[in-house]
């Protein structure tokens, strides 16, 4: 058992009058707040998924947690309301990260009061940097308990540390732990009980002077005994290839490739199942359902619809999948490192890498994990170029069109076909897109000096089956629900409008209903990029989310007569689109921006409007300019 060290008794102290209030009746007015603090990578999300047991992703680098979450856990038959605060170095706010746990700390966010107590986690291998953060915290007289995670890490790799004499140094109790295995968690709880003796609040004249806290966590580990572990053979022998200048970049290159050929050859066989199940299940309802405008709205409209979008759920968990690998095992730190020397052409500076990096999933999420980049403008350049990055939505609408109009061809034998690399392509268009757009505003309206790049580096940790299973199953649960509220309701919507007018108490054909009319009407205006009105009803509709553009033409189609199963959906793309129009098409899903709540994350994040539209207009432009131009050189080309 880890022990958990403290001062002598003493007279009653702030801080044991705060944890007597624990055990307060069960009807006491409010939950006391508990604040996990810690630096990035340090372990405060894997403890707080033990104490609270909620499910909140973990990652192998800096810079996951931008916002803080709350969850409870149960002592004594009370409700303890615990923080998961994002990840720091310093109380000194630099970047919008720093500022929510510093304002959290000081009670200054409304909706969450000052915490009762907190819960210091500190890395205990490399405890001489992360033990700077301690001065600025205990300088608050907050009631604290110091938590030396990863202390099974530290005795495998040689490492130790006299928690006794660390808690006689800092006038604060100390305790080891290890919060991926549940070491030494019962220390908390007693903590947090009050039945562990509080130590008497000592003066540390340097607390109060922040800007000395190097030196001063040198001299605390020193004065604790702190022997530094060893580095593992294993990371310093994989740095020297990924960070190597040539091999690094090539082997990143190996793993996009592997990657992208993954999402067409693994997934294409779950595909067929879901295929398969969608189509039997739908002629069964349909067999189900005596009325013929119920069979109408169900099968055609929501069947097609949705349907037609969640058949490409197994190449997007492919794709969190191999993420999900990367991040667990600290690859993608290294990869951040790497992109510095690219990002530090156009202004832009390595910590944009992870941001970017979260855009390929959704550009929300990426947007807010833009608070931890400390120039303002840097964060404001990410935030701009984010959406060009290629999001999880726009996947099934890419594989789609490239499944309809490109065969599967081997190139590099089973390791790399045509359609990987059109995926690919795509990938590269939205990050060249970006790059692009980035040097543009950094050599313009945010012109300012390249701000040094810094990341500590996480040592290589194989990702668990349970961390990589839970982030697969959370993402499920994002995609459906998208599937059966928006998507959901745009087909419903699109099923009601190509129904009318009735005609002597029929449907009219589509092509004549409010759908089709409203695709005739923006027809004229992409005509010249190679799409007919039917594209022009998806292009409509999906502005509230990309993917919603197959559920659109799923229902269209259906209601044409057409299969909807994805199979059915290439056959009727490939005889109303021809390769130029498609080609425009996948051009102008890379840059349009066809995301409403992305927009409405942009102007919460940048305090008004101006960005968004600003955002909204360039991007639409940009798309629609490329698309044109694709849609001609392709014709050209082709005679």
């Amino acid at each position: 058992m880890s022990g958990l060290h403290s001062l002598p008794h003493g007279p009653k102290t702030p801080a044991a009058a705060v944890l007597e209030a624990l055990r307060e009746p069960v009807g006491a007015p409010s939950h006391r707040v508990i604040a996990l603090v810690g630096p990035p990578n340090s372990g405060k999300t894997t403890l707080f998924n033990r104490l609270t047991g909620l499910r909140q992703k973990v990652a192998n680098y800096p810079g996951v947690t931008v916002d803080y979450h709350v969850g409870q856990m149960i002592l004594n038959s009370k409700t303890l309301d615990v923080v998961d605060l994002p990840g720091v170095y310093s109380l000194t706010p630099r970047s919008e990260d720093e500022q929510v746990t510093n304002d959290i700390l000081h009670g200054r966010t409304d909706g969450m009061r000052k915490p009762d107590a907190v819960l210091l986690i500190l890395d205990a291998t490399n405890l001489s940097r992360h033990l700077m953060l301690a001065a600025p915290i205990l300088a608050m007289g907050i009631p604290t308990l110091i938590l030396l995670n990863m202390a099974d890490e530290l005795r495998r790799r040689g490492g130790d540390v006299d928690t006794e004499a660390l808690a006689n140094q800092l006038g604060a109790p100390v305790a080891r732990i290890s919060a991926a295995s549940g070491e030494g968690l019962e220390t908390i709880r007693s903590f947090l009980a009050g039945t562990v003796a509080l130590p008497r609040p000592v003066e540390l004249p340097i607390l109060q002077n922040v800007p000395a806290c190097r030196e001063w966590a040198g001299s605390m580990s020193r004065a604790a005994g702190y022997q530094s572990p060893n580095a593992p053979i294993w990371t310093r022998r994989l740095d020297a290839v990924f960070l190597h200048p040539i091999a690094g970049p090539l082997i990143f290159l190996v793993v996009m490739v592997l990657v992208f050929q993954s999402i067409f050859v693994v997934a294409q066989p779950l595909m067929d199942g879901v295929e398969a199940l969608i189509a039997s299940s739908g002629e069964l309802v349909r067999g189900l359902l005596p009325n013929v405008w119920l069979q109408s709205l169900v099968v055609d409209g929501v069947w097609s619809g949705v349907g037609s979008v969640v058949v490409f759920l197994p190449q997007i968990l492919i794709l969190f999948a191999f993420i999900g690998i990367l991040e667990d095992s600290g690859y993608l730190a290294r990869a951040a490192v790497i992109s510095d020397r690219t990002m530090a052409r156009v202004g832009l500076q390595g910590k944009s890498f992870i941001p970017l990096l979260s855009a390929y999933a959704c550009a929300i999420p990426a947007i807010m994990a833009t608070r931890t980049i400390e120039s303002k403008r840097d964060r404001m350049a990410t935030i701009l170029i984010a959406p060009f990055m290629t999001c999880s939505a726009r996947l099934p609408v890419y594989t789609l069109i490239i499944a309809a109009f490109l065969p599967e061809r081997e190139i590099l034998g089973k390791f790399l076909g045509i359609r990987a690399l059109a995926l690919m392509g795509l990938y590269l268009l939205g990050f060249l897109a970006a790059v692009g757009t980035a040097w543009v505003l950094q050599s313009s309206v945010l012109k300012a000096k390249r701000q040094p790049f810094v990341m500590e580096l996480p040592t290589y940790r194989w990702p668990t089956m349970r961390s990589i299973g839970l982030r697969l199953l959370d993402r499920s649960k994002v995609f459906l629900r998208r599937a059966g509220t928006v998507i959901l309701a745009v087909s419903i919507g699109l099923w009601v409008l190509a129904s009318l007018p009735l005609v002597d108490g029929h449907a009219p054909p589509i092509e004549d209903s409010l759908a089709g009319t409203l695709g005739r009407t923006v027809e004229p205006v992409i005509r010249p990029l190679g799409f007919d009105w039917r594209i022009g009803i998806g292009l409509v509709t999906s502005l509230a989310a990309r993917e919603v553009i197959i559920g659109t033409l799923g229902t269209i189609y259906g209601i044409e007569g057409g299969d909807e199963s994805s199979l059915g959906l290439q056959e009727a793309l490939r005889q109303n689109l021809d390769l130029p129009g498609a080609i425009a098409l996948l051009v102008f899903f890379a840059f349009a921006m066809q995301c409403l709540s992305t927009l409405a994350v942009v102007r919460r994040e940048t305090g008004g409007w101006k960005f968004p539209a600003y955002m909204f207009g360039y991007m639409t432009a940009l798309a629609f300019v490329s698309a044109y131009l694709a849609n001609h050189i392709t014709r050209f080309l082709m005679g």
